[in-house]
């Protein structure tokens, strides 16, 4: 008998060994700020900006390419209708907005996974859209599925990512018409985290719910917002029938949509501040009062993707001032509004994940954070203007959103937090490095990142004087060696394999 208890108890030390050196699969839980709003623009700027978009939508208008159904169901809203011009009488955009929530949550298969858009919060996800990669040992390339996959598991184990985004890089080696599927496939199965919808064809936006009501069930999916897609305007003023369509679906099953205008200043948009947020404010009004036309209710967030150009090369440029202030701007119109706001992202035009990329992805991810963006896209991965997606720039990225998290949380100030025990028992001359206070709140006094190197120069000499494109590689391999793959119901894997089998099987592949 003593025997077995002996051998019970040494089981479960070994169990408890091995749970304590097991891989842990962090999740930080969504932010939410405890800070305030970088309000840069005063009442009368915002009033001008707000009458002067009231004046586009009236006396310009907007364009909604092919699509009959839109300008009909502005007609009977009340709007001028003349071709594919709609031209929308001044106050009726901002009255059909009202009825799009300020807050919402977004369900996750794995509820303590949910997030919430809106009021103070900060929802973070990964690089969008890149039809390549780049990597240390590869180079750059074209992307393929199994990048993607990639990608996915990375933001799974990305503790400060709270979104495992959409199109994280373009795999450019399956069917155009048939690639959603299997981009949603790997968001549902490899990651637990809440994902995004297909855009680029209105069936492929009724592919993506239905396969979310595999994965949720139909009467979960009928009753809760479980995707947020991205529904780009075309710049200058025109809503074409892919994205509208896309819209569309999404608005009708209750799915989140962000309205967001794609704006390089300069080509797309005026070239100064008020101008540019002027043409941002319409689009978006636009955008927005269409969508409640579809379904009023239906959640939607105010999205500003700005940026501005190189005059000498054409190239649109990232990381500037004048990006700051269109997205100091945006939030205060969105805020305005009631309305969630996206903008933002690790952004750069740097080819590498260097010094350029560092300086001009912390100037946005900055910005962001203070201009009170609730949904950020492009968070970690974004690498020359937008084409490339990449591995170590993701890690890299990743890491420093951690320290979002800890300045979003602003500064506590209750008892332990003034320290004075602490004052007094170190004195004149003393130091707080043994003292009551510091061993009791060390651990989580300071943010501390997972990869960066502050090490004496002798030791970081002898680990191979690594630098930061090559502690990245590490880590990246590091916690992929680490992944594990959340459960899934075998029924639901099963159901969604099948799905995605049966749609592909049911048309010839397009590369176009």
């Amino acid at each position: 008998m003593e025997e077995a208890r002996s051998r019970r108890r040494g089981g479960g030390g070994a169990a408890r060994r091995a749970e304590r050196s097991a891989p842990r699969i962090e999740a930080a839980k969504f932010i939410e700020r405890k800070i305030p709003t970088l309000d840069l623009l005063t009442e009368e700027a915002l009033a001008i900006i707000e009458d002067n978009a009231e004046t586009v939508l009236e006396e310009i208008g907007v364009a909604f390419v092919e699509n009959p159904q839109a300008l009909e169901r502005w007609r009977q809203a009340g709007a001028d209708v003349r071709g594919e011009r709609v031209r929308i009488p001044r106050g009726l955009a901002r009255r059909l907005c009202a009825t799009a929530p300020a807050r919402f949550t977004q369900h996750a298969r794995n509820p303590a996974r949910s997030v919430e858009i809106g009021g103070d919060s900060l929802v973070l996800a990964p690089v969008y859209g890149p039809p390549f990669v780049r990597d240390l040992a590869g180079g750059r390339r074209y992307a393929t599925m199994e990048d993607f996959r990639t990608f996915v598991k990375l933001g799974y184990m990305s503790k400060y990512l709270h979104h495992s985004g959409g199109t994280v890089c373009e795999p450019t080696d399956v069917a155009v018409n048939k690639r959603h599927l299997d981009m949603l496939h790997a968001h549902m199965t490899l990651s637990d985290k809440p994902f995004m919808g297909s855009v680029t064809e209105p069936a492929r936006a009724r592919d993506s719910v239905e396969m979310c009501e595999i994965l949720f069930g139909r009467d979960f999916v009928a009753e809760n917002t479980v995707m947020t897609s991205l529904i780009n305007i075309n710049s200058p003023l025109t809503f074409d029938a892919t994205m509208m369509g896309a819209l569309e679906v999404y608005a009708a099953a209750n799915q989140a949509c962000i309205v967001s205008p794609f704006i390089v200043g300069g080509a797309m948009a005026p070239v100064s501040v008020m101008g540019t947020l002027t043409q941002v404010l319409a689009e978006v009004l636009a955008g927005v009062a269409y969508s409640q036309l579809v379904r009023p209710g239906a959640p939607v967030i105010f999205g500003a993707f700005v940026t501005s150009i190189d005059m000498n090369s054409g190239a649109p440029t990232f990381g500037t001032p004048e990006a700051s202030q269109i997205l100091y701007g945006a939030g205060q119109l969105a805020r305005r509004l009631g309305l969630p706001f996206r903008s933002g992202g690790g952004l750069c035009g740097s080819k590498l994940p260097d010094a350029q990329a560092a300086y001009e992805s912390a100037n946005t991810l900055n910005a962001a954070l203070m201009g009170g963006v609730n949904f950020m896209l492009h968070a970690c991965g974004w690498l020359e203007g937008g084409l490339v997606a990449s591995f170590e720039k993701f890690v890299m990225d990743a890491d420093q959103l951690g320290a979002l998290h800890k300045l979003a949380a602003g500064v506590a100030i209750d008892e332990a937090a003034q320290a004075m025990d602490a004052i007094r028992e170190v004195g004149p001359g003393g130091h707080y490095l043994g003292c009551a206070h510091t061993q009791a709140h060390f651990k989580e006094a300071f943010w501390r990142t997972d990869l960066l190197d502050y090490k004496p120069y002798e030791t970081w000499d002898e680990e191979g004087a690594r630098d930061t494109v090559a502690l990245a590689a590490a880590r990246l391999r590091k916690l992929l060696s680490e992944y594990q793959q959340p459960a899934l119901d075998p029924g639901i894997a099963e159901a969604l394999a099948g799905y995605v089998a049966e749609r592909k099987a049911s048309m010839p592949d397009a590369f176009t």
